[in-house]
């Protein structure tokens, strides 16, 4: 069987910033979230320069890993033209359709990807924080990491030095949906919200926009980003 995946992409500003330093990509065969760090505008480039390298896997296929490789020497050119620039980076959470019914999963930094698979929300990426690292050694709960100050502390991003994305292959099945979203929606947005939203609405851009609307509603300061992607025959 030859599947496909369909997609929609809902990012807004948020409550508080005046810019988004988001930057969502869903196309034919690659969905990606990049998240800047460092502050504008360095964060902003980073993320959309990011975004516009990968975007080539779409139109003339090629490798993600080296695809990333290439944007992260991009940012560390960047930087060694502006030094003022010192620190900007982005995370990355991207999904690629390699055929033969199977997905490549990369990741980087804080932004997230999520599994809908016959009603059961699984998180597929773990985050590289340095409250993650405390939650993983039991030093606080999950429900604490999400109120504590320094959760956005990301321990790697892509800035130009030298990164290990986390990667994995999955397999796809018909019904399966992914979202890969912004820290701006995990923060402030349950796994328990997140799983009704997407059980309920059938139409993906339906879907991202309730999505996007939880998360204003929880009063999120910060960008907030969605790519939703169904797995079809």
């Amino acid at each position: 069987m030859t599947l496909s995946l369909i997609a929609a992409v809902r990012s807004d500003v948020g409550l508080v910033r005046e810019n988004n330093e988001d930057a969502a990509y869903a196309g034919r065969r690659l969905f990606a979230i990049a998240d800047g760090i460092g502050g504008l505008p360095a964060g902003e480039l980073a993320s959309d320069l990011v975004i516009k390298a990968l975007m080539t896997l779409d139109e003339t296929g090629g490798d993600l890993r080296e695809a990333v490789r290439g944007a992260n020497q991009r940012i560390r050119e960047v930087v060694d033209e502006h030094p003022e620039r010192e620190g900007m980076g982005t995370t990355l959470t991207a999904l690629v359709d390699t055929g033969d019914d199977r997905l490549t999963l990369l990741h980087i930094g804080d932004s997230r990807a999520y599994l809908l698979r016959e009603g059961v929300l699984t998180q597929l990426t773990r985050d590289d924080t340095y409250v993650q690292s405390l939650v993983d050694h039991g030093v606080l709960t999950p429900e604490e990491a999400r109120r504590h100050p320094q959760r956005s502390v990301v321990t790697q991003a892509l800035q130009g030095d030298d990164v290990t994305p986390t990667i994995a292959a999955l397999e796809a099945y018909p019904g399966d949906r992914y979202l890969l979203c912004s820290d701006g929606l995990s923060d402030y947005v349950t796994d328990d919200a997140i799983a009704a939203a997407l059980r309920e609405y059938g139409d993906l851009g339906e879907c991202a926009e309730a999505l996007i609307k939880l998360t204003l509603q929880g009063g999120a300061p910060d960008n907030v980003s969605v790519v939703l992607a169904e797995v079809t025959a």
